[in-house]
């Protein structure tokens, strides 16, 4: 009887170590597939919605008090509006150096620290629409030089500095109405050569001299194509409701420089400190008399050269209306007169003839009897005896 033979299980089944094989070839693939992708998953934040193909960042609407920590770094667009924002700290968008559009409209942000947009060097468009800012400083934006379109609108923002870092060779666009500003600097907006929209309305502004350079530098940008909304004054009374641009240029007067006197009164003297308290309350008579003087002073002129312009024609085309009718006056009265001379000329005429016609008649008459009429010493005798009745021998 033979024993029954053993087989070795590899010479058994010979595809086993095969199928083996791939099925760990596959779970590797697998878990690399995974792992690479984990940071793409990983890399949106957990509150906000991310689309790769345009590299945007959506965090909106969703009660955020400070920016995500996890942005992902090639992010263009990041929406950040309608949330709790109070505070952005230096750097706070460091992790996304390639930014070009950064929304943050209806926050809660009061302050903006120095430095707090440093490293976006290629943001194009920043919101900042509708939060609490009162002020900025003057070097906030220094670090955006391809900054094109500012938004700063519905804030209560009551002054602006003459200049809000370098130059802004970009800028295009300048959103600052519904605020609370009652001057603006026209260096500021000099520092904007391509400056093509702006919009300033819904402000205090206070329609005084001070506002005349804003007023000539609005009229050359309107001039050279520029686009920009009404600058409604507040005060003074005089002006309120008006619009800037409609205001004549002429009836502001340049605002007084301080005078020397001044300067020198402010500056007490040694050994002479019972004067002090005089020369302020000087010094603030007069301080008062030049605000006194940069007020309007409305005076009935012609409103610039446009205006001028504008009532010369009107003035000519009246005077040009008038005289024609003068002229068609002068014609009918004429053309009247001639008719008149001509009917009642007729009518002397007509009544001058019948008395000639009687006059002929009577000098005929006349001529007639006169022939009629012969001496008596001038008859014949033949004639005497006949008319006597005697006969001849």
């Amino acid at each position: 009887m033979k024993e029954p033979q053993i087989e070795d299980p590899q010479r058994a089944s010979p595809n086993l170590t095969w199928v083996d094989t791939a099925g760990l070839i596959s779970e590797v693939l697998l878990l690399s597939s995974m792992i690479f992708l984990l940071p793409v998953v990983c890399g949106c934040p957990e509150r906000c919605r991310c689309h790769s193909p345009s590299n945007s960042v959506d965090c909106s609407r969703q009660g955020l008090a400070e920016i995500p920590s996890d942005l992902p770094p090639q992010t263009l667009t990041l929406h950040l509006q309608d949330n709790r924002i109070h505070q952005l700290p230096t750097s706070a968008f460091k992790s996304v150096p390639q930014l070009t559009t950064l929304n943050l409209y209806n926050n809660s942000l009061s302050n903006l620290t120095p430095g707090v947009f440093h490293g976006l060097q290629h943001l194009r468009v920043l919101n900042l629409t509708q939060n609490s800012l009162h002020s900025l400083e003057s070097r906030l934006f220094h670090s955006l030089p391809q900054l094109r379109e500012l938004d700063l609108s519905s804030n209560n923002i009551s002054h602006l500095p003459a200049s809000l870092g370098e130059p802004w060779e970009n800028l295009t666009v300048l959103a600052i109405q519904q605020n609370r500003l009652r001057q603006l600097d026209r260096a500021l907006l000099e520092s904007m050569p391509r400056m093509k929209h702006l919009f300033l309305k819904d402000n205090l502004w206070k329609c005084n001299c001070h506002l005349l350079s804003l007023k000539l530098w609005l009229e050359t940008f309107v001039y050279k194509g520029g686009i920009t909304d009404s600058i409604i004054c507040v005060s003074p009374d005089t002006w309120k409701g008006k619009d800037l641009l409609e205001i004549p240029h002429e009836l502001y007067h340049p605002c007084p420089f301080p005078s020397l006197h001044l300067q020198s009164s402010q500056v007490p003297q040694l050994g002479a400190d019972h004067q002090a308290v005089p020369r302020l309350s000087e010094s603030h008579s007069a301080g008062e008399r030049d605000h006194r003087e940069c007020e309007i002073k409305p005076k009935p002129r012609p409103a610039n050269l446009r205006h001028a312009m504008a009532t010369i024609v009107i003035t000519g085309v009246v005077c040009g209306i008038v005289s024609l009718m003068m002229l068609a006056a002068a014609i009918y009265g004429c053309t009247y007169a001639a008719i008149t001379a001509q009917y009642h000329g007729g009518r002397l005429a007509q009544t001058n003839e019948p008395t000639k016609t009687e006059g002929r008649e009577l000098k005929s008459l006349e001529i007639e009897r006169n022939k009629s009429m012969v001496p008596l010493n001038e008859e014949k005798p033949d004639t005497r005896r006949k008319e006597m009745g005697v006969r001849g021998p």
